[in-house]
């Protein structure tokens, strides 16, 4: 006799060779060779029940719980509740089993025999060997019965959709095929379904594909300037730097391309909010080389020692330049200079300076230099003409520093002799905005200093989208804004140089062209697939395996939205373009290879 249950089977005969009973106690006998006790049934080498049990890793039992608490609690309920269920059955056998024995004994409120019982441990399962329980197989063999089939996965008609590739929403009604109903199909437009939608209308308002030959630059810059009115805030430093970026894509289009550092500079400072006035002061005294008591004897109202004459309070231009030339009547060149940089009659101190020893003229200059505010683009001109990166590169973005704009304007109309100093000071301002978050003024610097584009997620690369960091997540970095005005820049290059491209933003049109046609513009989108397609064949497409396959592979889904497929007769159609035959053959060659 024995007790079948759909996750442990046990042989009542072999059960006593295992288990003796003594005082009402359960005794197991110890475990040999990891084998289970159970002798009666095979359950053969495999892996222990915990590894098999098709309930892994979703059953509240046999998931996550320890041995002997929440697993054995539930089997200890499973056998109370089937020895409450089969108890007449087996009383109208006549022949009572040992779980009916247990009860009727009181073991079955045990908690401990029944975790005995029911061992939590590592045993052998064998899904075959599960099945119903009856009476009638109490004193035979144990046969299992047939794992019930599958239920289905939908148990009554519904609805199914899917998306073409045409840019449509595909619906099938729910129906009955086996009662001879006819499957209602309906077609809806994407571009109807989200016509109101903000990313849609992004899409729809920018004049791409710029490769087009039917493209006049009359509408790229109209593009950009309904940027500059409506989507940057002005009232904030970050939407006066992207309104930047903006004007030079604008100025960019209107000169074919070309560009000079007086254009550039015009552009910063007519993007200032005001002119800003940089506070003079008054030259150090130790610069000058005057101790306090010397310069207090220069003051004005006291005795002058050398021509015994006393200063007057208010000295006048002619007074100031009169006394200068007293003081070179008497050979005080040192107090000449003094005096001229104390009334800053600087051109005269520089003068005089300059024709005396270097010291002294350095001397001189160092004091000149002092008047001014640290902030002042004077500041940073002369530290640039001086063979130094300036100040105003290291210090820039920082609120009390001020604008930055006016600093970058006189860097770019002043260019030094030494041009890797100049663009060594332009990189080092843009890599001092983009460490305080100015993104897009950041690589307003970089295109000043013709900093290439790279790839995202290069640590190397300054930039890879314009206006955009690639420091951010992918989904924040590929905004279609970023790759819209990406494009306009790729498009003011190549009306420079028809033949130019940027090979790293290739990948961003695809990306742009799948945009399209989610939202229901596959014609568009089949046209960035060939310009792409276009840039990949004058290259060596095998150097760019990836995206030469994922180019290929949307073209196929987006070949019958050709408009001109539509124009063409019928004797003359054909399903393919040349480009995507081209296309088609350099991935075919290379995978021979």
């Amino acid at each position: 006799q024995g007790y079948e249950d759909p996750h442990w089977q046990y042989s009542a005969a072999n059960y006593s060779n295992d288990y003796t009973y003594q005082s009402h106690q359960w005794q197991p006998v110890a475990w040999q060779n990891d084998r289970d006790p159970r002798q009666g049934e095979h359950y053969g080498r495999s892996a222990s029940y915990r590894d098999q049990h098709y309930y892994r890793g979703y059953h509240p039992n046999l998931a996550s719980n320890p041995p002997g608490q929440d697993s054995r609690k539930a089997a200890l309920f499973l056998v109370s509740q089937l020895c409450l269920y089969f108890l007449p059955s087996l009383q109208s056998l006549g022949q009572p089993s040992l779980l009916l024995q247990y009860h009727e004994s009181g073991l079955s409120s045990s908690s401990y025999e029944l975790s005995q019982y029911i061992r939590d441990g590592p045993d052998h399962y064998d899904p075959t060997l599960s099945g119903t329980w009856s009476p009638a197989q109490a004193g035979g063999p144990l046969v299992s019965t047939p794992t019930p089939a599958a239920p289905h996965k939908f148990s009554r008609p519904h609805v199914a959709v899917c998306f073409g590739a045409g840019g449509q929403l595909v619906l099938v009604c729910p129906h009955q095929p086996v009662e001879g109903q006819l499957a209602h199909v309906k077609l809806h437009s994407l571009e109807a379904i989200l016509h109101d939608t903000k990313e849609l209308q992004e899409l729809q308002a920018f004049p791409g594909p710029l490769a087009r030959e039917d493209l006049h630059k009359v509408d790229v810059m109209t593009f950009c300037q309904q940027k500059i009115a409506m989507s940057c805030d002005l009232s904030t430093q970050k939407g006066r730097d992207s309104a930047l970026l903006w004007k030079l894509l604008l100025l960019l289009c209107r000169q074919n391309g070309s560009m000079v550092g007086s254009d550039a500079a015009e552009l910063l400072m007519e993007d200032c909010r005001r002119e800003e006035k940089y506070k003079r002061q008054n030259p150090a005294a130790n610069l000058m080389g005057l101790t306090d008591d010397e310069l207090m004897s220069h003051q004005p109202g006291t005795l002058d020692l050398i021509t015994g004459e006393v200063s007057p309070v208010v000295e006048t231009q002619e007074q100031i330049v009169e006394k200068f030339t007293k003081l070179l009547y008497y050979g005080r060149k040192k107090d000449a200079l003094v005096w001229a940089m104390r009334n800053h009659l600087w051109g005269h101190a520089l003068f005089l300076s300059s024709k005396m020893d270097p010291r002294t003229y350095s001397w001189v200059l160092a004091g000149f230099t002092s008047t001014l505010a640290t902030n002042d683009p004077l500041q940073t001109l002369f530290q640039l003409m001086s063979g130094r990166i300036p100040q105003a590169a290291l210090c820039c973005g920082d609120a009390t520093w001020g604008d930055w704009r006016p600093h970058l304007a006189v860097m770019l109309s002043n260019k030094v002799g030494d041009v890797k100093l100049n663009n060594r000071a332009i990189v080092t301002m843009g890599d001092t905005l983009a460490g305080k978050g100015a993104i897009e003024a950041a690589h307003f610097c970089y295109l000043m200093a013709d900093i290439p584009f790279g790839y995202f997620g290069s640590k190397a690369a300054r930039m890879a989208l314009l206006g955009s960091s690639h420091r951010q997540t992918f989904a924040r970095f590929a905004r279609t804004e970023a790759i819209q005005r990406m494009e306009i820049f790729e498009y003011c290059q190549r009306l420079q140089q028809p033949r130019s491209f940027l090979l790293p933003f290739q990948v961003y049109k695809l990306l742009y062209a799948s945009r399209l046609a989610d939202h229901g513009l596959p014609g568009q989108a089949l046209q960035y697939c060939e310009q792409i397609a276009t840039v990949l064949l004058g290259q060596d497409p095998a150097s760019h395996p990836v995206l030469t396959q994922q180019v290929m592979k949307l073209s196929e889904r987006l070949k019958l939205s050709d408009p001109f497929l539509l124009e063409m007769p019928e004797q003359d159609q054909t399903l393919e373009p040349d480009w995507l035959l081209q296309l088609r053959a350099c991935c075919q060659e290379w995978e021979v290879r």
